[in-house]
Formats: structure tokens, C-alpha cells, sequence
């Protein structure tokens, strides 16, 4: 008779790394049953539809329509919501992915329940302990009864944080594993332009694409006035495609700095789907982003990546892949990006195990680890 597991997403990133799992857990049902809860955490009924349609997840099992909030209320309503999820689901397991407000607060109402928490993308560190994303990192790590690492300087990590080596599986990375499926099916640059009626003159398919959503970055206004100017000092060199995060264009619409943008060689696009970030990425010549997963995805395809932050949780992209990390400093921003329009940027290689199999490797050590497979 098959068990049941309960696995959380919450967020949009959240979504290209769960799809590979519950793909490879509805292969092995006779044994385990994927039961999937959506917290609504980022809730907006089109870009759920559209993830949840391209990446070809099913539809949640329950959806807790949490919605926004304070990073307190927001956990607090994520607790109440899914402690009844239990209660009904009786699991063995509970799995959370990555580090929003939603795998931590999923995670400990599991563990205050005695069921066993299994977290994907354990031990990535920034050390940045501003970041809200880094608390819910360390916490979730702490809690969980098995750990799946995306890079093999994560074990050290948790290692060093107490966390038994038994516990800590190195898996390889679940979002290359989304990224590997849909490269074929990505949107080209011309559709997408086409699709949201804007016109924008690319000369040899060159072009860079910026991301920008970290509050960091979009809510202290010198420093979003410092990189909206040297985004628009680089579009003079190069055309700029900007899908813009709602946080963000509200953010640039307070602050009057739209206006900054119009009239150039800037391709303002409302948030776009998986596959069409990924065809802008592809076909990119280079990144400006403040997103971890786009700094993953940037290494796996080969293309250059400029990091608008001061530190990264995935330190592999620097050392072994495409990412450079410049901050908010206009002058690292420019050089960098100077750099790779003369050099082409760094290359890098693809990371150990980022193979396209990692969801393989979890569902097989779930197997083995609580349902004693051979």
C-alpha cells in the first residue's frame, strides 16, 4: 500500500523545482503518493496557471490562498493554514524546497508534529544574515530530518552547523533539471517582444536581460535610483529587455523613476512565464539579476551573469560557473558588463551533477531512506 508525501510550494521559484520531483514521485506511486499544497504565498491566479500549465505540474491537492503579508503574518497564516493539511493527509513525510516564508513555516509545523521534514537546497549560505531568505536557510536546515545539497560545499555548511553528514544527500539541482526539460520549448526573443506589443531594435541578437525584485536593491530609493541610471547608461550600449517584478514597478512608480527608462533601448515587459524567462536567457548576451535561480540557470546555460548584490548563496556560480558579483556600485556594473560586450564574459562549466537527473537521485533516497527500497 503506498504512503503518502506532502510536498509545499509557495513561491515562483518554487514551482521549476518541485515539477521534476513530483514528476519522478508519480512514477513510483504504487509506492508513494505526492500530495501537493500550495501556500499562495506569491499568489496571482495567471502566473500560477501559467507555471503550473508549462512546467506540467498537476493542480495543488490544496491551495492555502495565503497571499501577502509581513514575513510574520505571512508565516503565521502558512502554520494555521497547513497544520489541518496534516491532520487530515497523515503523511510520512513533509518536503519543502528552497527558502521562502513558506519552508520554514511548513517545515516547523511538520517537525511540532513528529513527521519527518525533507529539505531540497539545504545548506546554501550568503552568510548575509539580512537577508530573510538566510534565516529561513538556517532554520529549515536545522529542523529537517534529510537534507538534499545542490553543490558539495553545502555539506560543509551544514556540517559546520552541527547537522549529522548521515543526514545530508548530494542530490545535484532540481531547477537545471526543470531547466533541461523546456530548453527545446522556450519562447524566441521576436514572440515575446511580439506577444506584449514592444518594439525594440536587436542587432545580431544581442541584448542583456535584467531581473531585479530583492528588497535590498528596490526598497531604499538611492540605491534603485543608483541602478535604474547605470541600467539606463548600459542601454545606450547594448538593448535591455526588463520583465518587472509588481514589487518592483511599484517601487519605480513611487519613486518617479520610470520615466527614466522611456525613451530608450529598454524593453519594459509585464512578469513573464517559465518558458519565456528562459528563452530571454538563452539567447541573452548577458544577465544583470539579483535572483539565486537565475544565477543557477545563467551557469548552466553559458551565459555571462552580473549579480546586483553583495554576496551569493551559491558561491559554485562564481567559482566554477558564468556569475560575477558586482553589488550596486556603478562602476563594477559598467566594467563588468564593458567586459563581457569586448571578451564575451566568463564561460565557466556546467557544475557536478547539474545532469538533469537530481529528482532521480531524491526520489530513489526517499525510497531507500524511509521505505526501505533496495
Amino acid at each position: 500500500m503506498s504512503k503518502t508525501i506532502v510536498c509545499v510550494v509557495g513561491a515562483r521559484p518554487n514551482f521549476m523545482k518541485m515539477a521534476p520531483i513530483i514528476r519522478q514521485l508519480q512514477l513510483v506511486k504504487d509506492r508513494v503518493v505526492p500530495y501537493l499544497v500550495h501556500t499562495g504565498q506569491h499568489y496571482d491566479q495567471t502566473m500560477k496557471d501559467t507555471f503550473f500549465r508549462q512546467l506540467g505540474i498537476p493542480e495543488p491537492d490544496r491551495d492555502l490562498g495565503v497571499g501577502s503579508g509581513t514575513h510574520a503574518v505571512q508565516t503565521a497564516n502558512v502554520m494555521l493554514r497547513f497544520e489541518s493539511v496534516l491532520d487530515e493527509v497523515k503523511p510520512f513525510a513533509v518536503l519543502v524546497v528552497g527558502d521562502v516564508n513558506s519552508t520554514i513555516a511548513c517545515g516547523l509545523v511538520a517537525v511540532k508534529k513528529n513527521i519527518p521534514l525533507i529539505h531540497v537546497e539545504a545548506g546554501l549560505r550568503s552568510f548575509d544574515r539580512e537577508m530573510p531568505e538566510e534565516i529561513n536557510r538556517v532554520l529549515t536546515d536545522q529542523i529537517s530530518d534529510l537534507l538534499f545539497t545542490t553543490e558539495r560545499a553545502a555539506e560543509a555548511n551544514l556540517v559546520r552547523e552541527g547537522i549529522a553528514p548521515e543526514r545530508i544527500k548530494f542530490s545535484g539541482n532540481v531547477m537545471i533539471d526543470t531547466l533541461l526539460a523546456n530548453c527545446k520549448q522556450a519562447d524566441f526573443l521576436d514572440q515575446i517582444l511580439q506577444r506584449y506589443g514592444v518594439a525594440l531594435p536587436i542587432y545580431e541578437k544581442k541584448y542583456a536581460l535584467l531581473t531585479m525584485h530583492r528588497p535590498s536593491n528596490v526598497d531604499d530609493l538611492d540605491t534603485l535610483s543608483r541602478l535604474i541610471s547605470v541600467i539606463a547608461d548600459i542601454s545606450n550600449k547594448v538593448p535591455v529587455v526588463f520583465p518587472v517584478h509588481p514589487r518592483t514597478q511599484q517601487k519605480l512608480s513611487d519613486a518617479g523613476l520610470l520615466s527614466e527608462l522611456s525613451g530608450r533601448q529598454i524593453a519594459l515587459l509585464p512578469p513573464v512565464g517559465y518558458l519565456e524567462i528562459l528563452g530571454l536567457m538563452q539567447s541573452a548576451q548577458l544577465v544583470l539579476t539579483d535572483s539565486g535561480g537565475l544565477q543557477e540557470e545563467t551557469t548552466a546555460l553559458g551565459v555571462p551573469c552580473v549579480t546586483l548584490r553583495e554576496n551569493t548563496e551559491r558561491p559554485i556560480t562564481v567559482t566554477e560557473g558564468t556569475n560575477t558579483i558586482v553589488g550596486s556600485d556603478p562602476e563594477k556594473i559598467m566594467a563588468c558588463v564593458d567586459d563581457i560586450m569586448v571578451t564575451g564574459g566568463k564561460t565557466g562549466r556546467v557544475p557536478e551533477y547539474w545532469d538533469g537527473r537530481a529528482a532521480v537521485r531524491i526520489v530513489d533516497e526517499i525510497l531507500r531512506h524511509y521505505l526501505q527500497a533496495g
